[in-house]
């Protein structure tokens, strides 16, 4: 009898203050780990990166995912190669839940203003490749969602054409500064299809947006190469559908 009574009275005990021995009166240990917010990190150049007044799609994600941590990590000028360099430090080094990658239009580019003008692409579209391929597999370690953005599509303007109207690209071709692009766009369908990752089209979006609302596609652009806050609206509404 007396051994259930002390039974009784030690399991009353344990009802009171839990098995940790706390009452429910006394402070959270606030070094118990805190439910944190996923992060979202947008891996680019310069269509990515912030410009001046120009609402970029991270800011319109942020707004639109309160609950989500939005991290730019876009560089201006950057190719898939640069990008690779700083990989571990602007992408990985955040924890990232999901990283958004738009790499292409540096890495296409000939650089036929030069004196003597390049002959090739600043990287080569095998190393566009590889370097894509990198990209998924240390995300794909990390257990991290990938989605592969295809490059925007680029427009003359009188600029863009004293610099580069010269072969292989064709001024006289309303689509003529896209010919070396379109090739990378091309190769990053083909890499988010063998290695199954989400693949998000925007190089098309641009195109039949410009279509379905009867607009010309450069006033989609602040100077036929950057995303003006239209570009940009329509970048974010394609993303916050895929998240």
């Amino acid at each position: 009898m007396i051994k259930k009574l002390l039974i009784a009275a030690e399991m009353t005990i344990l009802s009171v203050t839990g098995i940790s021995g706390k009452t429910e009166n006394q402070p959270l240990d606030k070094t118990m780990p805190v439910d944190k917010k996923k992060t979202i990190v947008a891996f680019g150049d310069s269509t990515t990166a912030p410009r001046g007044n120009v609402k970029i799609y991270s800011m319109r994600l942020a707004k639109k995912l309160p609950g989500y941590k939005i991290v730019n990590s876009g560089v201006p000028g950057n190719t898939t190669r640069m990008a690779k360099a700083r990989f571990k430090k602007d992408v990985l080094a955040h924890q990232p839940d999901i990283v958004i990658i738009q790499f292409g239009i540096n890495d296409s580019t000939i650089d036929v203003w030069k004196n003597p003008p390049a002959t090739g692409s600043r990287v080569l579209l095998s190393e566009y490749e590889e370097n894509l391929k990198y990209f998924i597999s240390r995300l794909k370690e990390n257990n991290c969602r990938i989605i592969l953005m295809t490059p925007n599509p680029m427009r003359w303007t009188k600029k863009l054409k004293e610099m580069y109207g010269k072969p292989p690209y064709d001024p006289d071709n309303e689509l003529g500064f896209n010919v070396m692009l379109d090739k990378y766009v091309a190769m990053m369908k083909k890499v988010a299809k063998n290695e199954k990752v989400t693949l998000l089209d925007i190089n098309r979006a641009y195109y039949d947006y410009a279509r379905n609302n009867a607009i010309k596609l450069d006033d989609m652009f602040l100077d036929g190469m950057h995303p003006n806050n239209t570009g940009h609206k329509l970048v974010a509404e394609k993303l916050l559908k895929e998240l």
